[in-house]
């Protein structure tokens, strides 16, 4: 991805915003609001204005003018510029076209899955589940809505996307729950077995990766060739 002179995706969604029609910076953010694309964006409004003063720096926002509304502050209209027409197309491109490596918090958990007991993975994985679950069918029901109303599907194609990717970590959530609970995942054996060493007899990890053979078996004798700072 491209290092962007300002480069906090809630600058994205303001250049986006401005491409339709000047605004300042609170019709933005209501706007953002409005539409439910804070849901597809990590939007930090508290830093709404320097994000806006920021592009306004490099120029790809200029102030229009400046209003007030009855007896409200003065607030400042903005427009985007030419070269912030660029930089938002080339943005977009880039997010449409270019995959990027993100790191996933459940992907980030499943790396140390061993460091909790079988059956307490199991319990956590099904509340994850649950409320996965939940959110896709709240998603299913906003769809509904949308379609009954003859809402443009084009509008909210980010939604379906979301739906998509929960779809998917349903399904692969659920298999792994039943592989840990029915003893299929491969490792499972040596998993509750070093649990039970650990929390019955008191044996640590580390006490028991140093003689693998002896509390596990003849078949984790290739565990002696993992080097200990991989261990």
């Amino acid at each position: 991805m491209a290092r962007r002179k300002v480069g906090n995706p809630l600058a994205f969604a303001v250049l986006g915003s401005l491409g339709e029609r000047p605004m300042h910076p609170y019709e933005i953010s209501t706007m953002l609001r409005a539409r439910g694309k804070d849901q597809s964006i990590k939007v930090n409004y508290g830093s709404l204005y320097s994000v806006v003063s920021s592009l306004e720096k490099h120029g790809f926002i200029e102030a229009q003018e400046t209003v007030r509304e009855g007896n409200r502050p003065e607030r400042t209209v903005y427009r985007i510029t030419e070269a912030g027409r660029d930089e938002f197309t080339d943005w977009l491109s880039e997010l449409i076209g270019t995959p990027s490596r993100e790191f996933h918090p459940l992907e980030a958990g499943l790396a140390y899955l061993p460091g909790l007991p079988p059956d307490r993975a199991v319990e956590l994985l099904e509340q994850r589940l649950a409320a996965v679950d939940a959110e896709i069918a709240e998603l299913h029901a906003v769809h509904e809505r949308m379609a009954a109303i003859e809402f443009p599907q084009l509008f909210w194609i980010e939604s379906e996307f979301r739906l998509a990717l929960l779809q998917a970590e349903s399904a692969y959530v659920h298999g792994l729950a039943e592989q840990i609970r029915t003893d299929t995942l491969g490792g499972s054996a040596f998993w509750r077995q070093a649990w039970k060493l650990y929390l019955e007899e008191g044996i640590s990890p580390t006490e028991q990766l140093r003689d693998p053979v002896k509390y596990f078996g003849q078949e984790f004798a290739w565990m002696r060739a993992i080097p200990p700072e991989a261990q």
